[in-house]
């Protein structure tokens, strides 16, 4: 029975011990994805030159045959987009990495290729520094770049930030599960799911229908979040986590790693500060830093640029108040401000007054302060 293209596709992904390298050999050899299924298993193992213990038995690719026919019904029901390896629609930065996936499933219409992609990753338990940070790093870097596409996890904490700042910003944001599409996990995120859904997002998997989330599949899923991005951006990790892990496989690609710095004594940053630390990524605070690091040259001129040039000619101890500022979501009082940057109060005192004359904070009642 003549499968379609489709099907032989899917039933490719599904065979046990097929990789991009495999697929990759298959190409060279001349053998398409129908071959692969209706070829003897010792003509196979001729064309491919696989070693014996390597060899696709007759039994799997049936198997995968009758796995696949029932996905691509499926598939069709839900109207998802099938990626297969050597198609030309295969997002490019996916294809160029060693683990990419034989197939990757979306739901949606993200454009996988946008000229801008940026993912942001962190802890699923933030403080209001990191979840501040996310927000308006999306926020402005969707207003330098309204190609711009954001990807997460899906998760709670950083990644829900960096989905629902999209959402706000008005750009697609692409969701990378560790499942297969007629789930969501977590199952609290549905709702969410859908609005990225139809805000233009996506929600993509390398999983079949049915397949469920597990540890290993969060740690596989986070390479490709990874891998479809230009900058991983970490806001805010422990020294272990689903963050550390996506950031060491974008530096592995030689991708670009940005991450969040905090104080030497939060666990929350400490993830961070060692990236930055083993030079694995570039220190950002806000959208200025993250455009100097990528290199990226913004689409919309039209932009606060203000903002932009002032921050990274700040330096010092000026630059831990604009910090402290900047990342809260109301005026500060002078003695939270200390607390939080350890500025001798007498110090202090006469630097906010510095700021306030140069135009840079404002002073609100009650000794509060704000960046202006």
């Amino acid at each position: 029975m003549k499968e379609s293209a489709e099907t032989y596709k899917v039933a490719l992904s599904m065979t046990k011990g097929v990789s991009r390298e495999i697929v990759l050999r298959m190409e060279e050899c001349g053998v398409s994805p129908e071959d692969f299924f209706t070829l003897e298993t010792s003509e196979l193992s001729n064309v491919l030159n696989l070693a014996k213990s390597a060899k696709f038995e007759q039994m799997s690719r049936e198997e995968a045959l009758f796995n696949a026919r029932r996905e691509i019904e499926q598939i069709r029901r839900h109207n998802v987009r099938i990626y297969f390896l050597l198609d030309a629609d295969y997002p490019t930065r996916l294809y160029q990495t060693e683990k990419a996936p034989v197939v990757l499933y979306q739901l949606g219409t993200t454009d996988l290729d946008a000229p801008h992609i940026m993912n942001v990753v962190g802890t699923r338990k933030p403080t209001a520094y990191g979840i501040s940070f996310t927000e308006k790093l999306v926020e402005e870097m969707a207003g330098y770049f309204p190609d711009l596409v954001v990807v997460s996890g899906l998760a709670y904490g950083i990644d829900a930030a960096a989905h629902g700042a999209a959402l706000k910003a008005g750009v697609p944001t692409v969701a990378v599960v560790a499942h297969g599409l007629n789930m969501i996990y977590p199952a609290t995120h549905r709702d969410f799911a859908r609005a990225i859904l139809s805000k233009g997002g996506s929600i993509v998997t390398e999983y079949p229908f049915g397949a469920t989330p597990y540890r290993q599949r969060f740690l596989e899923r986070n390479r490709i979040i990874a891998a479809l991005s230009d900058v991983t951006v970490v806001a805010e990790s422990d020294l272990r986590g689903g963050a550390m892990s996506t950031a060491n496989y974008a530096f592995h690609y030689s991708r670009d790693v940005a991450a969040l710095p905090g104080r030497s004594n939060d666990q929350l940053s400490s993830g961070c500060n060692l990236l930055i630390r083993k030079q694995k990524a570039g220190l950002i605070t806000c959208g200025a830093d993250l455009i100097e690091l990528t290199g990226w040259q913004p689409l919309d001129m039209n932009v606060d640029t203000r903002q932009r040039n002032l921050f990274p000619e700040m330096e010092g101890d000026a630059k831990l108040v604009y910090d402290a500022l900047r990342y809260s979501q109301e005026p500060m009082q002078a003695d939270r401000i200390h607390h939080q940057t350890l500025l001798p109060m007498p110090k202090l005192t006469a630097l906010l007054g510095e700021m306030e004359f140069d135009g840079i904070i404002i002073r609100h009642p009650g000794n509060r302060f704000s960046i202006s």
